[in-house]
């Protein structure tokens, strides 16, 4: 069995938890020392208890809690050359760089990264396996390329990105150069870009899918569940549903 869970998902702090036998990982971590804790806690999870902390990106919402905790509790530290060159706070006990397009393995789980396309040095996105089981994470894309699609392909879980509703972002409160950055090939999958990848997926062997990374002010979760669900063609999946800022996402298990 694998099992994840989210921290928290969204512009104000992002982190994943993946599990499987005792190997523990944590995609991403955006909050602040204390917040970690507390969210790691309420999942049931020692900090301490973290074989690794594999990072997508150095934005503040995925990189900003990294160095903290994983100094404090002498975590490993997983990223790209280009995401290490880029970090304002690399002193950590362990510092592992790696090339986006090179599997690798820690502890029971197997690795792969991919790169995206998105604004920053050298960031990836990741599908995380057991042997047996897939789980797919993509966030923080501003399209979606054939490599990213093939990569992704045969997933038993996705983590899938619907940061924002396209009139939701052209009517809302940003001002117009966050709504091209937003908006660009560089920024960020919207409703109808994640349903593009599920229309031509092969969606029936998956267990999970979550909706991930909405933005609190150009995306609702109704909206983003509708989007999927016409790509879907009316099809029901055994699990669908949207991770949230504040409450993030309770542990699901892949079997």
């Amino acid at each position: 069995m694998m099992r994840f869970a989210m921290l928290g998902s969204g512009s104000k702090g992002n982190a994943t938890l993946i599990e499987h036998g005792g190997t523990r990982i944590l995609i991403d971590c955006g909050f602040n020392l204390r917040e970690t804790e507390a969210r790691l806690l309420r999942l049931g999870v020692e900090p301490a208890s973290l074989t690794a902390i594999l990072v997508t990106h150095e934005h503040g919402d995925h990189l900003g809690g990294v160095g903290r905790l994983a100094r404090r509790h002498r975590i490993p530290v997983w990223m790209t050359y280009g995401t290490r060159r880029a970090w304002q706070d690399p002193e950590v006990p362990h510092l592992i760089r790696f090339n986006p397009h090179q599997r690798f393995a820690i502890g029971s789980l197997a690795i792969e990264p991919y790169p995206v396309p998105h604004d920053a040095q050298e960031p990836c996105q990741y599908v995380i396996g057991d042997g047996r089981l897939r789980l797919g994470v993509l966030s923080d894309a501003g399209h979606i390329s054939a490599h990213m699609r093939a990569v992704l392909a045969g997933c038993d879980g996705l983590l899938l990105e619907c940061n924002h509703d396209l009139r939701m972002l052209r009517d809302g409160p940003y001002p117009e150069s966050l709504k091209r950055r937003v908006g660009s090939d560089r920024g960020h999958l919207s409703n109808d870009q994640a349903a593009g990848l599920l229309q031509a997926y092969e969606w029936q062997r998956l267990q999970h899918l979550v909706l991930t990374h909405l933005s609190e002010s150009n995306n609702r979760p109704e909206l983003a569940l509708a989007a999927v669900h016409a790509a879907l063609d009316g099809a029901a999946l055994p699990s669908l549903r949207c991770a949230h800022q504040e409450q993030g996402l309770d542990w699901s298990e892949l079997r």
